[in-house]
């Protein structure tokens, strides 16, 4: 098994859409780019936060994709947001998928930092 595994943690989102706020755009937005991206779509499921002090709820989601898996969570109180995509290349090199996917989720939230991880996962057995 082999596969490619990108993070990011997103600082001081402008996210002038206002998806860290509103999960049912958020998972479409995910789904939407994910298959644009060429990913299949498997499954996927969000949850809402209640509110925290600042009265806005945050979201975690995960979309199951045939190649692994997308995982996001949004803290509107603190502006951030963390992005987790993780594809395996058993059948195919997905690695520019999953660059494609997280390239353009970082872009949406317009954040005025971003700490962003890569690693190469498996022995390529």
């Amino acid at each position: 098994m082999q596969g490619l595994h990108l993070t990011a943690d997103l600082f001081g989102c402008l996210d002038p859409d206002g998806l860290m706020t509103d999960g049912d755009r958020l998972a479409d937005l995910c789904e939407g780019l994910a298959r644009d991206a060429g990913m299949q779509v498997v499954g996927r499921h969000f949850h809402r936060f209640p509110p925290g002090v600042s009265g806005q709820c945050g979201w975690t989601g995960v979309l199951l994709l045939a190649e692994s898996h997308l995982a996001i969570h949004s803290w509107p109180e603190h502006r951030a947001v963390t992005l987790d995509v993780f594809v395996c290349n058993f059948q195919g090199d997905n690695s520019v998928k999953a660059h494609r996917l997280i390239d353009t989720l970082v872009h949406q939230f317009r954040p005025d930092a971003a700490s962003r991880q890569s690693l190469a996962r498996g022995d390529g057995r």
